[in-house]
């Protein structure tokens, strides 16, 4: 299995195929690579598609360290710095999301030929000013507590919210053995990170394209967040997937695939 070594003990697994412009598939918290299942076949035909676990998270090495957005964004720029990667494009879901916006905040936009956020807010957080926000400070102790003492229940629960349909039994399966290969004390550390980072302020200094691709179904990310980053990003094009919640990639594949294949060919 093919791994990048960004420090010592840190060994990021990821997947690639295809040639041409690279596209790198960012997962959300306590996700993996495997979530974009349906999207290397297809955009390996005219891209040079990959898709990363981040730290601790699907197939890479399990450390008790570094589980920051910051720190990810750093994983990111040593990934694609070490295999010489050049005009990238980012495709960032949930808390992919702020990975990309943190890579960007970090390292600039020389080397980022355009980003696709997928289904995710400016910040998680309910600020005083910022009320769409999807945890207030009680919610997100419950979720972290709940994570220590009762995580398959938790999971069991949550992992549905994901989706606008029913989840199968195999899909909850293979959900399920994904999202508990991160330790315990790795997903609370970086729920809270990822739960109180805020890129409010940082959403005017983007100047990439933007495709944002948000869901219908308002089980968890609210469509208004799309509207509310289409409205700051100033050059952002909204897509709404109808029959989708947090997942389009999944649960609208083909359109989601098509999508953004005609963004990137716009590049």
């Amino acid at each position: 299995m093919p791994y990048f070594t960004v420090e010592k003990q840190v060994n990021l697994y990821y997947e690639e195929s295809g040639s041409g412009i690279p596209v790198i598939f960012l997962h959300g918290v306590w996700m993996s690579s495997r979530f974009f299942h349906e999207q290397p076949c297809y955009f390996s035909k005219n891209h040079r598609v990959i898709t990363l676990d981040f730290r601790s998270h699907g197939e890479s090495s399990k450390v008790e360290y570094g589980h920051t957005i910051s720190q990810y964004a750093r994983d990111l720029h040593a990934f694609i710095e070490g295999l010489g990667l050049k005009e990238v494009v980012l495709v960032g879901w949930s808390m992919g999301a702020f990975v990309a916006w943190e890579y960007l905040s970090q390292f600039g936009e020389e080397n980022v030929k355009g980003s696709v956020i997928v289904d995710e807010l400016a910040s998680d957080f309910k600020w005083a000013d910022f009320p769409m926000g999807a945890f207030d400070f009680p919610a997100l102790m419950g979720i972290m507590r709940e994570i220590q003492e009762n995580r398959i229940g938790f999971l069991q629960g949550f992992l549905p919210l994901m989706f606008k349909a029913d989840v199968t039994i195999e899909q909850m399966k293979w959900m399920m053995d994904e999202v508990t290969k991160v330790p315990e004390s790795v997903a609370s550390a970086i729920l809270f990170d990822q739960s109180v980072v805020d890129y409010r302020e940082h959403l005017g200094n983007v100047n990439v394209p933007t495709l944002l691709c948000f869901g219908r179904e308002e089980k968890l990310i609210p469509l208004a967040a799309g509207e509310y980053l289409k409205e700051n990003l100033k050059n952002s094009e909204l897509i709404i997937f109808e029959n989708s919640c947090h997942c389009p990639f999944l649960e609208e594949s083909d359109k989601f695939n098509k999508v953004v294949d005609e963004f990137i060919s716009s590049l």
